[in-house]
């Protein structure tokens, strides 16, 4: 098929055309389980009754209008999202880079008008993976994304995960904030470890250092709680979510807590699209549908069967299955993309992270019967 898109992507082979439930099918006929949901995106999977109405509704009625003027559907997101996430604000965008973007720039203003210009220095993690803006290009902890692209902004720095020593000798007098990934996903599939994640955000509360959790992947039930932070017991000061909030459709979220309230001035940050009312009516069926403890529960049986399936095949190719929840990893001795091309000849979609992580994102409302069928597929796979 002729097509007039930037090779900015190597597109896999099949041309896909529809969905159902979590299966897609080709333009061909084949049809597909889904591990993938369009990278962590398709939440309720595809053709879900309630988000489908949901947003055909919102179109037939108002599709667009500036945010210059109030809506009833952004307003109603914005108040239930904030309800559930125990923040006080949220900024509405249109992905997970725009969102990280808005974080670092709320995190700046509130360190600049507390504390002046030269406390700004944004921490991240090394292997994290914050979006392809420049600024979020910079904040990701990853030399191969950094080429290319200078001069970078400056005023950042990074910090090798689960060392609390190297954090701590990161931590300069102008540093202003730290944004990390629950579950490092672009990264390879690594959860990051509860005491470095406590340590990490004790320090941060005393000394005034904002805590950002990007949440753009691990967030809305992905690990089997709604956001990953929540597996640490601890609080944030932002929160940046996107793919799982859309189940589709383009949005990014900025939530802040009530330090960071009122940081933001009318002309301070802004977007076009954000909070558009079609999104919105869509990720009011998400919240409605996902974000509730039944779908925990179910996304932590799940986790726990297709890990056990994985690891009691004994395979000499795995090196370590891990990740939480419906975010996993699976670290061959192998190479990811020759599994992932197989696996597309046996009918299942798989993800990779970096040249030997396969990486597994199935939609959240996939049964326990589905998640057996695919594991199913991969231990013959990697036999």
């Amino acid at each position: 098929m002729k097509n007039s898109l930037m090779s900015t992507y190597a597109p896999l082979s099949p041309i896909l055309s529809k969905g159902d439930g979590v299966y897609l099918y080709d333009t061909k006929g084949n049809k597909y389980l889904d591990f993938t949901s369009g990278i962590g995106v398709n939440s309720l999977g595809y053709s879900h009754p309630k988000w489908t109405k949901a947003v055909n509704d919102q179109i037939n009625t108002l599709q667009h209008c500036s945010n210059i003027f109030l809506n009833p559907v952004t307003v109603e997101l914005s108040n239930k999202l904030t309800s559930l996430a125990k923040m006080d604000k949220v900024f509405f965008a249109n992905s997970g880079a725009e969102a990280n973007e808005g974080a670092l720039k709320l995190a700046r203003k509130y360190s600049f008008d507390k504390y002046g210009k030269n406390r700004n220095k944004i921490l991240s993690l090394k292997q994290s993976f914050h979006g392809r803006t420049l600024a979020t290009l910079t904040a990701n902890g990853q030399e191969k994304f950094h080429n290319y692209f200078f001069p970078f902004p400056e005023g950042f720095d990074y910090v090798e995960a689960n060392n609390i020593n190297d954090f701590n000798s990161k931590l300069t007098d102008d540093v202003c904030a730290i944004i990390m990934e629950a579950v490092q996903g672009e990264g390879g599939i690594h959860p990051l470890h509860k005491d470095f994640v406590t340590e990490v955000v004790s320090i941060c509360n005393s000394k005034d250092i904002v805590v950002i959790f990007d949440e753009v992947q691990s967030g809305i039930a992905r690990t089997g709680k709604l956001f990953g932070f929540n597996n640490f017991d601890v609080k944030a000061d932002i929160i940046t979510l996107a793919k799982g909030l859309g189940a589709g459709l383009p949005i990014g979220a900025v939530l802040c807590n009530e330090k960071l309230s009122n940081v933001f001035n009318p002309g301070d940050h802004g977007t076009t699209f954000g909070g558009n009312p079609a999104v919105c009516a869509g990720a009011l069926v998400v919240l409605d549908e996902i974000c509730n403890d039944k779908t925990y529960n179910s996304v932590t049986k799940n986790s726990k069967l297709l890990k056990d399936k994985l690891t009691a095949a004994n395979l000499n190719k795995i090196v370590e299955v891990r990740g939480i929840g419906l975010m996993i990893g699976i670290e061959l001795k192998g190479n990811s993309s020759e599994i992932q091309q197989k696996a597309i000849e046996k009918g299942l979609l798989v993800l990779t992270a970096g040249t030997n992580v396969i990486r597994l994102l199935p939609p959240i409302i996939i049964s326990e019967e589905e998640i057996l069928k695919g594991a199913n597929i991969l231990v013959e796979l990697l036999k």
